[in-house]
């Protein structure tokens, strides 16, 4: 379905059924350069029990590219048109990488009927810690096919994914638009809204890959834990930047352990 946010038009994938009126939604926001099919396999082993709803963010997957919009603010404000949209009164918001600060922002404003926070291998708050160099390399990072597959294999992937699921990473990344690009390297990762963490009230799961190297173990000790000490945290052996993807039955299991856990 198509849902418009300051007029731009949200691709959104909403399971809808399967879900009991007693457990909350799980509304999932993805990494730069995927889409809300990046999340396809966790869904399938979630969606009999909950209710989830997956978004292209603006300039990827089936979305909208406008021109400009691309800092976190717009995507906080995307998510939460989604839920309004929706009519979702009861939620936990779900997010991997930049879809992790984009959440960690809109739960920071303690929208209604948000009840909890899952970060999976997420961009913290703070700015990316990466120099020009690193930035500019990561402006050809999804330019074609080969360039796609040296950045999985270098740097987003810690564990060896499935045949289809490696092509559904490419086929995202190679439809990434310029805008897009241009939005998290010029914008969104340069970002700082750290301070922001300090109004996030509401229960906080962190999933980590010990192999992550966009967002890697020493980021997440010293610039996401500390905003929450009192978070689920889990580490996963052997897995990349890429968890929803490398270990999408662990991060399922993750999220259904944290939401069991949430106050009545």
């Amino acid at each position: 379905m198509k849902i418009a946010s300051h007029g731009v038009q949200l691709n959104v994938n909403d399971t809808g059924t399967g879900a009991r009126s007693s457990t909350p939604t799980l509304v999932f926001q993805h990494f730069w350069g995927g889409s809300s099919l990046t999340w396809s396999e966790v869904i399938s082993h979630l969606r009999d029990r909950f209710r989830c709803v997956a978004i292209d963010a603006r300039g990827a997957g089936a979305s909208a590219a406008p021109a400009s919009g691309y800092s976190m603010e717009d995507h906080a404000d995307d998510a939460f048109h989604v839920i309004e949209s929706l009519g979702l009164t009861r939620y936990v918001l779900v997010g991997h990488s930049m879809g992790g600060k984009a959440a960690q922002l809109l739960a920071s404003r303690r929208p209604p009927g948000l009840l909890g926070l899952a970060l999976v291998a997420s961009s913290p708050l703070s700015p990316m810690a990466i120099d020009e160099a690193q930035r500019r390399q990561m402006r050809t990072a999804y330019a074609n096919r080969g360039a796609v597959e040296w950045t999985l294999d270098q740097v987003l992937l810690g564990s060896p994914v499935a045949a289809a699921s490696r092509e559904q990473l490419i086929a995202d990344a190679l439809r990434l638009s310029p805008e897009a690009t241009a939005g998290w390297l010029d914008v969104g990762s340069r970002e700082d809204f750290a301070a922001k963490a300090s109004s996030i009230d509401v229960p906080v799961a962190i999933v980590v890959g010990e192999r992550d190297r966009v967002d890697p173990v020493a980021v997440v000790e010293s610039h996401i834990r500390p905003h929450y000490p009192r978070a689920l945290v889990r580490y996963l052996p052997d897995k990349g930047h890429l968890l929803p993807v490398e270990a999408s039955q662990e991060v399922a299991a993750d999220i259904q352990l944290f939401i069991q856990q949430l106050p009545e």
